[in-house]
């Protein structure tokens, strides 16, 4: 399980293969297994968690099952071991000696809490036939990072809860994570709560353009009462007046005058 959590539930894997380009002739595959030359079944061979050579022929790998270094003229450039409780001391002791035998340039080793291995990322380049330690730094975050000159790019040990962590790939140039499927959820997501804050600031608009709306309504109807009750009263006042000078003739009649 942390072998798919860090390499293929997150697509570094398969974001791998776009980044790194050239599929006719670039592999990047896992899980099946390694070995020098051809040899009677594939008892005890090494499986890596993830493995990348470049300039090799990925129709032969796929036709044979496996990655043999006398077919495909060259080792794997790079190898990766994720850790679990079953393979750690294996990862850490007789695969760096069986890869570095191999001539594999470049091994490297994750493990999500250092439990296991001891260390959370670590990586060796082979110098004269013998892998050494490739400087792993701490960044401010807590982040651990180390460079990969087989891959020009960081890996990245980055924190996700407590001691745990998951594996990031960095671009050096642009200092920018290469795309996995984690960056198309969080862009998505982006994307969407844009998307629901513009509509919540459009219903905001439209809820006030309503109340403006009514509160004309309210304001004419207003005026037009004003004005019903102005016109009323000028009709009871003309009433009044008319009805005053009908009793003063009428006043006037009876007095004879």
């Amino acid at each position: 399980m942390t072998n798919y959590i860090q390499l293929h539930q997150t697509g570094s894997s398969y974001h791998l293969i776009q980044y790194l380009g050239n599929p006719d002739t670039t592999l990047v595959t896992a899980d099946f297994w390694l070995a020098y030359g051809p040899r009677p079944g594939t008892t005890g061979l090494r499986r890596p968690d993830l493995l990348i050579a470049f300039d090799v022929n990925p129709a032969a790998y796929k036709a044979t099952g496996g990655y043999l270094i006398t077919e495909q003229g060259k080792p794997p450039d790079f190898v990766m071991e994720v850790a679990s409780v079953s393979t750690a001391k294996v990862d850490v002791l007789q695969k760096r000696v069986e890869y570095a035998a191999l001539g594999i340039p470049e091994y490297w080793r994750v493990d999500e809490t250092g439990e296991f291995h001891g260390d959370k990322l670590a990586g060796d380049r082979l110098v004269d036939g013998q892998y050494e330690p490739i400087p792993i730094e701490e960044l401010p975050d807590g982040s651990l990072q180390g460079y990969s000159p087989v891959l020009n790019l960081y890996l990245r040990w980055e924190r996700v809860q407590g001691e745990q962590g998951l594996l990031g790939w960095y671009d050096p140039e642009t200092g920018q994570h290469i795309p996995t499927l984690l960056d198309e959820r969080e862009a998505r997501n982006i994307e969407r709560n844009a998307r629901l804050q513009a509509e919540a600031r459009a219903e905001q608009e439209q809820a006030g353009r309503l109340q403006a709306e009514a509160r004309a309504e309210q304001e004419q109807a207003a005026r037009i009462q004003a004005e019903a009750y102005s016109e009323q009263a000028e009709a009871r006042a003309d009433s009044a007046e008319a009805r005053n000078l009908e009793l003063e003739a009428e006043l006037r009649r009876v007095r004879g005058e």
